[in-house]
Parts: structure tokens; C-alpha cells; sequence
């Protein structure tokens, strides 16, 4: 269960945050394949823990020895004990520590590989209106504050429990009256506990929100730097950053206060327990009841507790700061498995892209209907056929639900009813969407392209790359296919990086490629470049083709008009263009001829 998806100031509708049921009910799933390892840790600890109990009484024994008086000789035995309880303490302790860090490190790596996983499975209209800062920010501060804890805060944390508890009961075993002096510091302790907690976990919480927000609004402002400038909106655009960057600064002001508050009511519990204990010493001595040492023993204890107290409140601090951001993980792991609420119908969905549709028809589209939320319709009950091997073409007007039609189809993303079944391909993909926004990753141009296919060999990638007519520059880069590109290496232009892209799908050899804009980024030169590298790579196999320019609609078999998320129009682009209808229309505005459309003899 995850709680509403918290609006965040720049109008983004925030990725939401599971509840702290549902967060402690992951992390007992996170946690449940390596119990064994957990278990194990744990009864080690505890070992070292009791065995470290040994040297208050040990050094009560010294006291005593030197309070009655006896000879120098009587303390060897108490001192090698000591020296052997240190060794023993040491070894276990590290041992112990060891297992539990290891289990904290393979739950982590569990909790990465998961939450990348749902993460590129998200529906692509939930991270538009979320923002990219949003999951940015829990990719890496909540990923890096979860880390924290996982390597310092766990380990650190089950010692100091272990100690009190242990401790505690050796007090007992002195004498009951020590330890109903010592757990006077109680009270004070956990109404002090009590008071962090209530206050930590929102304000935290309001930390990353605000975080998140105040990337997004970095975000933006670079990626737009031009439009920024362009239209003189420097001013306001560095104002707007600094007042987020204020609100995050005041969070973290607020959360320092906070700690400062905390310690200072612990150092008070300290006190009041110490005094309590040696007051209770000293009635206990004096009434014959317990020996110097006893007391002495009695008092170490409770000094010795400081640390694991102090250690053990201070760490809900990183438990709190991890807390949100477990429950900002997982919340994005769960609004990946669930399908999200919608405005309207709320039929399941079914987007089986596994399943074979015939001969005849590669792709059906079915009554497809979609809405980005309440009110916000895009589509309306699309409905469309692609025969094997066919190319269609998708145009319209800017908003008409073309790029929302192609994800669907894809299977990027689901829509709010009806259903696609799409075929099996040839390839480890049966469907490939290649959009305008194409993303080059660090490595080699080779490990880049083997992306699509893991096994390729170079004369399989130099097919690939002369297919969409690439392999010339590719080969004249500084290392051939062996060079490095992406961040920080050879840069490619966007006509390039197209290409790579059109590479990979060749790569794939999925038997649908959904291209949505495909050609857009690369400008009116690049634009007739890379026409034709996507028409070779879309030779042979099923495509649906978002055009941002009409010539692609041209060369398509058949052209589909999206008017308003509906289908208008469907046909051949000859007949359509002299049917005069919205395509005509469309054939005109971008022709800029009325001559184009007049009726051939």
C-alpha cells in the first residue's frame, strides 16, 4: 500500500510513498532468502556481547582483591582473564559483524536490482507527470541513504541492542536493585526516543520531497537554458532555484535542531541512571548487602551502557533518513506492479505482447482507450489492424495521441482499456520502439550496439551498421567500433546516434518496430539521411511509424489520421490526399501548395 502521490511546488505529481506497514513488509521480503545468514550473525553477536560482559566482574574482582589487601599475585588470574576475554571478545565480534554486514550488502544489491527493474517498467505518462528530478533524486540520495545505513547503521545497531539487553540482565544477576536504579534513565530515554520519531519521519520525508523538487527545477532550467535565455527569463528562472534551494536548506536546519534537541535530553538520561546506580551502591555496601567490587561492576555496567544507548537512539536518526528513503524505494516498486487508477473504466488490461496473432494481421488494436488521469482523456476507443509486413503511417496534429498510441503498441505502457496483441519475433524482442529521444550509453560503440544483442558477433554489427548506412563513419571513428562513446567519450550527433539506434533494432530483429518520431531530432539534412537508414531497417518486418514529416507518410502503405485520440481517416496516401478530408489538410499545411492536392487526370 502506498500513500497519495504528494505534489511537489513545481506542479509535478510525485512518485508515491508506501506506507511504513508496507514498507517493513518489503523489507522482511528483501530479507527472507538469507535468513539463514541473518540468524547466524545474530547468535554470534551475542556470543561476543556475553563474552564482553565478563570484564566488568573481572575488574570488580581487582577491586576487591586491592580493597582486602591480598598479595600482588592474586590479581595474575583476573588480568589473564581480561586479556583473554579481549582476544575472544575481538575475534567473535569481528565475526559476527562480518556475516551481518555481508547480509546487509546482499539485501541492498536486492533492493537496487529491484527497484531498477520496476523503474524502467514504470508507465512512461507516470514519469512525465512525476518528473525526471523525482526519480532522480531517489535513484540516488534515497538509494545512497539506504546504503549508509545498510553498511554502518545495521551492524552498529544490533551490537548496541544486544549490549543493553545483555547488560541489563547481568545488572539483574548483581543485584535487582541495580538494575530498578539504572532503568530510571528509561522514561527519559524513550519519551526522548518518542519525541525524535514523531517529528523525524515527516520531516525527512518533507527532505527528499523538497530535494526531489529542487533537482527538477535544476532540471529544467539547464535542459532549457536556450528557451530560458531566449526569452530573458534568467531572473526568474534563478529566483524560482533559489527559492526551493531555500525550503530544502530550512528542512535541513530544522532536522539539525532536531538532533541537537535529542542529544541533549540523552546526556540528562545518563545522568539521572548513573546517580541512581551509585547512590544505590553505596546503601548496598554500607548495608553489607554487596562488595566494593560488586558496586564497581555494578557501576561499569552502567557507564559501559552509554555507548550502546546513545549509539542505539542516535542511529534512528540514519533509521529514520533510511526509513523515508525505503519507503520512497519501495513506493515505486509497488505503482510498478499495480496498475495505476484512472478516470472512467477501470477494466484490467491486457497487453499480451507474447502472444501470435495471425498470419494476416501482425497487430490488433482493439477499443484501445487512454487517460493521463481524471479529465484527461487521450485516446477514445482506437481500434487498428497492421497485416504482416505492413507499413502504417500515424500523422495528426500535435496532442491527436499519436506517441501515446505507439507506446501502447510497443507495450511501453498500458492503456486504461482494450487490448493490443501484438506477434513473436525472430529475435529476444518481438516489438522494438525506437523514439526521438535516443540515448547513447557509456562503453564502446560494439558493448552499445550488443545492448540489442548480447551475442552479436563484428560482422554482425557491421551488417547491422551498413544496413542503415552508418558502417563509413563508424569505421572512421579514432577506434572503430572499439571507440568510446557516450558521456565522456567520442560525442555522436543526434543524425547518428539515430542511426545507432536504427542499429540496434536491426540487431533485435523484432517482427513489429514502433518508430515515434524517429527523425525528428536530427534537422531537414539529417531528416533525409536518416529516412532512408530507417526505411532499410524497417525492410521486411511489421511497422508503425509516428511521422513527423510527411514524406514518411508517403513511402508508408498506409496512412492513419489520429484527430482528437481517434481514428479519422485510414488509407493509401494518394487517396487520402485527393480525398480532401483532415490528411488533405494536413498534406497542404505542410506542402505549403494547394497544387499538390488537385485531381490527376
Amino acid at each position: 500500500m502506498t500513500t497519495p502521490s504528494p505534489t511537489a511546488d513545481t506542479g509535478a505529481e510525485l512518485l508515491p510513498i508506501a506506507t511504513p506497514a508496507r514498507t517493513r513488509a518489503a523489507l522482511r521480503t528483501l530479507i527472507r532468502p538469507d535468513r539463514g545468514l541473518a540468524l547466524t550473525g545474530l547468535g554470534i553477536l551475542v556470543a561476543a556481547t556475553a563474552v564482553g560482559l565478563l570484564v566488568q566482574p573481572l575488574l570488580g574482582r581487582i577491586v576487591d582483591i586491592v580493597a582486602d589487601g591480598r598479595p600482588a599475585g592474586d590479581l595474575t588470574l583476573p588480568v589473564a582473564l581480561l586479556v583473554a576475554v579481549a582476544v575472544v571478545q575481538g575475534l567473535t565480534t569481528t565475526l559476527g559483524l562480518t556475516r551481518i554486514a555481508r547480509l546487509g550488502e546482499t539485501v541492498l544489491a536486492r533492493l537496487r536490482e529491484r527497484f531498477v527493474e520496476r523503474a524502467l517498467n514504470l508507465p512512461a505518462d507516470r514519469l512525465e507527470r512525476a518528473g525526471a528530478g523525482d526519480l532522480t533524486a531517489r535513484v540516488t540520495g534515497d538509494v545512497a541513504r539506504v546504503a549508509e545505513a545498510v553498511r554502518s547503521a545495521l551492524p552498529e545497531m544490533a551490537r548496541s541492542v544486544l549490549a543493553i539487553l545483555l547488560t541489563l540482565g547481568a545488572l539483574a544477576l548483581l543485584d535487582v536493585r541495580f538494575l530498578l536504579a539504572a532503568l530510571l534513565a528509561v522514561p527519559v530515554q524513550l519519551l526522548t526516543a518518542r519525541w525524535y520519531v514523531r517529528r523525524a519521519l515527516t520531516l525527512y520525508a518533507d527532505q527528499r520531497v523538497a530535494n526531489g523538487a529542487q533537482q527538477q527545477q535544476l532540471l529544467e532550467t539547464i535542459g532549457g537554458a536556450v528557451t530560458v535565455r531566449g526569452h530573458r527569463l534568467e531572473e526568474q528562472h534563478t529566483e524560482r532555484s533559489a527559492g526551493r534551494s531555500r525550503k530544502a536548506v530550512d528542512l535541513t536546519m530544522r532536522s539539525v535542531n532536531l538532533v541537537l534537541g535529542f542529544y541533549g535530553r540523552l546526556h540528562i538520561a545518563e545522568y539521572i541512571g548513573l546517580a541512581a546506580v551509585l547512590i544505590a551502591g553505596f546503601w548496598l555496601v554500607r548495608d553489607g548487602a554487596v562488595s566494593i567490587g560488586t558496586a564497581t561492576a555494578a557501576a561499569l555496567y552502567f557507564h559501559s551502557l552509554f555507548g550502546p544507548v546513545n549509539a542505539a537512539l542516535v542511529l534512528l536518526d540514519d533509521a529514520q533518513s533510511a526509513a523515508a528513503g525505503l519507503a520512497r524505494l519501495v513506493g515505486v516498486t509497488d505503482l510498478a506492479e499495480q496498475p495505476e487508477p484512472t478516470a472512467g473504466k477501470a477494466a484490467p488490461v491486457s497487453v499480451p505482447q507474447q502472444r501470435t496473432a495471425s498470419s494476416e494481421a501482425a497487430v490488433t488494436v482493439h477499443e484501445v482507450s487512454h487517460a493521463y488521469g481524471p479529465g484527461r482523456p487521450v485516446l477514445h476507443e482506437v481500434s487498428l489492424t497492421l497485416k504482416a509486413g505492413e507499413h502504417v503511417a500515424l500523422v495528426g496534429t500535435s496532442g491527436a495521441g499519436k506517441s501515446t498510441l505507439a507506446r501502447i503498441v510497443a507495450g511501453v505502457q498500458q492503456p486504461t482499456t482494450g487490448t493490443v496483441t501484438a506477434p513473436a519475433g525472430t529475435g529476444e524482442a518481438s516489438v522494438v520502439l525506437v523514439t526521438q529521444e535516443v540515448h547513447v550509453f557509456t562503453g564502446s560503440l560494439a558493448e552499445d550496439l550488443r545492448l540489442a544483442r548480447p551475442d552479436a558477433t563484428d560482422a554482425d554489427l557491421r551488417t547491422a551498421l551498413s544496413t542503415v548506412h552508418a558502417l563509413d563513419w563508424a569505421e572512421a571513428l579514432p577506434d572503430g567500433l572499439a571507440t568510446v562513446v557516450g558521456e565522456g567519450g567520442h560525442r555522436l550527433d543526434p543524425a547518428r546516434a539515430q542511426q545507432l539506434a536504427l542499429a540496434r533494432l536491426v540487431l533485435a530483429d523484432p517482427a513489429l518496430a514502433v518508430l515515434d518520431e524517429a527523425t525528428a531530432e536530427a534537422g531537414s539534412a539529417g531528416a533525409r539521411v536518416l529516412e532512408r537508414s530507417a526505411e532499410a531497417a524497417l525492410a521486411g518486418r511489421t511497422a508503425l511509424v509516428v511521422a513527423h514529416r510527411l514524406t514518411q507518410a508517403v513511402a508508408a502503405d498506409r496512412v492513419v489520421v489520429l484527430e482528437a485520440g481517434r481514428v479519422v481517416e485510414s488509407g493509401p496516401h494518394d487517396e487520402l490526399r485527393d480525398a480532401d478530408g483532415p490528411y488533405a489538410a494536413l498534406w497542404r499545411a505542410w506542402s505549403g501548395s494547394r497544387a499538390t492536392t488537385a485531381p490527376h487526370p
